[in-house]
């Protein structure tokens, strides 16, 4: 695969594997029969990454988001988080996941779904409260706590599942679509925020997208797909600069590695099929 240079590569060495993958498959069992949905995946991601998988529907993006998260296990090939099987590492709680939908209980306040995983996992009271305050300031939630979901904006929902899945503080966040239900005034809001937060708390990041230029906009790496079974066509590395205002989507650096990606779909995918 071939690779655009970039400054925000971490140099071979520098940065330990938080997710690796060799020869990675996955054979569902189903009544019409076996449904091979990834095929020699062969991945690194690397701490403090930005990762975004794209392609096209029904390409595995999620299901590799869900082995990694040990909710799915794999039929071929091996996969390393943080150096562990991935149930090993759920059982540590090495990652936070947010799911498509922000799945925030109606009758739990702001504050009491975020608290949810802290109580699962015996957080004193102080403690949580803490750990509360802080996830709230990262997502620019202050103030809400005492609010219930149906009382918050989509996009408010939203950034209070991030909140819920940063809590117990994991290196790993796992986000699969977060913003793909939302208004585009609100999604490149939410963009510009995550972007601010991972800067802030240098987490590494495994995020599934549909959109090209989001995928481009946020990642430091992105990893294209095929259709089912789900293999790795190309993985490039982004040489826009950490720094990413809005208006950089206009910028000929970003257009030629948006270019790349909707090449490698494209080749990837014939829409006679």
């Amino acid at each position: 695969m071939n690779a655009l240079a970039s400054p925000l590569k971490p140099a071979a060495g520098t940065a330990a594997a938080v997710v690796e993958a060799r020869g990675l498959g996955l054979t569902f069992e189903t009544n019409d029969g076996p449904v091979r949905a990834l095929a020699d995946v062969d991945l690194t991601v690397r701490k403090g990454e930005f990762v975004s998988f794209i392609g096209p529907s029904g390409c595995g993006k999620t299901t590799f988001l869900r082995v990694i998260a040990d909710l799915e296990q794999p039929t071929e090939g091996t996969i390393a988080v943080n150096g562990m099987s991935p149930g090993e590492a759920r059982r540590n709680r090495a990652y936070g996941y947010v799911f498509q939908a922000a799945a925030l209980y109606p009758w739990r306040t702001i504050e009491k779904n975020i608290a949810l995983p802290l109580e699962i996992m015996g957080y004193p009271k102080a403690e949580q409260a803490e750990r509360i305050a802080r996830t709230l300031a990262l997502v620019n939630l202050t103030g809400f706590e005492k609010k219930f979901p149906w009382q918050l904006s989509g996009g408010m929902q939203q950034r209070a599942s991030i909140a819920r899945a940063l809590a117990f503080d994991a290196d790993l966040l796992l986000m699969d679509e977060p913003f793909g239900a939302l208004d585009e005034i609100v999604r490149d809001h939410l963009n510009e925020q995550l972007l601010e937060l991972w800067a802030r708390t240098n987490k590494t990041i495994c995020f599934v997208t549909h959109s090209i230029p989001e995928a481009v906009y946020l990642s430091t790496k992105i990893v294209v797909m095929s259709p089912r079974p789900g293999r790795v066509t190309d993985v490039i590395d982004s040489t826009l600069p950490k720094e990413r205002p809005l208006g950089i989507r206009e910028s000929p650096e970003f257009l030629a590695i948006a270019a790349r990606v909707r090449d490698g779909l494209r080749a990837g995918h014939s829409y006679e099929d």
